[in-house]
This record gives C-alpha cells, sequence and structure tokens, in this order.
C-alpha cells in the first residue's frame, strides 16, 4: 500500500513540476519580445511626444485646441507648395505623410 502511495505522490510531483516549468517557460516568452519586431508602443509613445514638442507652442505639456489647430493650418500651408488652398496628389506625394503610420493608432 505505502509503495502505491508513494508513486503516486512522486507522479503528482513530476506533474506539478512540469506545469510549473511550463508556466515559467511562458511567462518568460512573453517578457522577451522577438528582437526582430519593433516595439510598436514605445515607436508611438516616441512619436506622440516629438508631436507635443512640435505642436505645445505655450509649453505647458498640453495641446490646446488653438495649439492643435494652428499646428495643423501651418502643416497644410507647407504642403500646399502652389498655394492654392488645396492639397493636390502631387504635393502629397512629395511629403512624408503615410497612412501606414498612422494604421491602428
Amino acid at each position: 500500500m505505502w509503495r502505491r502511495m508513494d508513486r503516486l505522490r512522486i507522479i503528482v510531483l513530476i506533474a506539478l513540476m512540469a506545469a510549473t516549468g511550463a508556466m515559467l517557460t511562458s511567462a518568460a516568452a512573453q517578457k522577451d519580445p522577438d528582437p526582430k519586431q519593433p516595439d510598436k508602443a514605445g515607436l508611438a509613445d516616441a512619436d506622440v511626444k516629438q508631436l507635443l514638442l512640435l505642436m505645445d507652442a505655450d509649453k505647458d505639456g498640453r495641446i490646446s485646441k488653438k495649439e492643435y489647430m494652428d499646428f495643423m493650418a501651418t502643416e497644410f500651408d507647407r504642403l500646399d507648395v502652389d498655394k492654392n488652398g488645396y492639397l493636390d496628389v502631387k504635393e502629397l506625394t512629395k511629403s512624408k505623410l503615410r497612412p501606414s503610420r498612422f494604421a491602428g493608432r
């Protein structure tokens, strides 16, 4: 009888150790992202900080509606090379603005 209980305890112990090892391996894999994949959240944070620095005219760490609209008007004027009040395909093609930069944000 004792032998059977000892075997059962050993089997349960081995199963617990295997389950614990699998959980630890899974947790380590989740914490260590694939170095080939860029950290999109980190890139987005850097882009947002750069935009904040560009738009925040009064340097209070926030962007007001006026600051936002002034920034967008300035950017529109910069892109509108022929100064006709419209952005055409040629002007947008020359800009570095691409839809893929903003996809999923």
